[in-house]
């Protein structure tokens, strides 16, 4: 600085140091049993909610009356009926829910919720999401099936 300009006391300020930010032991426990409530919540709420109902071991262990896979009938709100066989339609469908009527009243079928081949040769309702197919006059994601014979 030039020795010939002198500052101007009301113009040069000293800033204030400011404190450095630190915890106290009481904020920080506060904070661990908070996190530890929340994953406590957590977790009760994800084990006492199941979403899907257990799957069958095999075609064998299937009961009539029993119900299977999600619980959720908001996402699954489209329903059929019909006898369950293999075989989809031009590549659309695994399996199709046979009904009264004719071919043209068959489901097409596909599930990745649930094992659909233990069902095969039965009546069962399923749950499902309509879906847009090319060949299948309807075509269907399952998520919940229903044995009824």
């Amino acid at each position: 600085m030039d020795p010939k300009i002198k500052a101007d006391s009301s113009l040069v300020k000293d800033f204030e140091t400011k404190k450095s930010f630190s915890l106290s032991p009481k904020t920080i426990a506060i904070y661990l049993i908070l996190i530890a409530v929340g994953i406590g919540t957590g977790f009760v709420l994800s084990n006492g909610a199941k979403s899907t109902s257990p799957a069958p071991s095999s075609s064998s262990a299937v009961s009539e009356g029993a119900t299977y896979g999600s619980k959720d009938t908001k996402i699954f709100k489209d329903s059929a009926e019909g006898k369950l066989e293999e075989g989809g339609i031009e590549g659309e469908g695994q399996y199709h829910l046979v009904r009264p009527g004719g071919e043209s009243q068959n489901v097409y079928l596909t599930s990745s919720t649930v094992d659909l081949s233990l069902f095969l040769g039965r009546k069962i309702k399923v749950w499902g999401e309509t879906q847009k197919a090319q060949y299948a006059g309807w075509f269907m994601d399952v998520g919940r099936v229903e044995v009824l014979e």
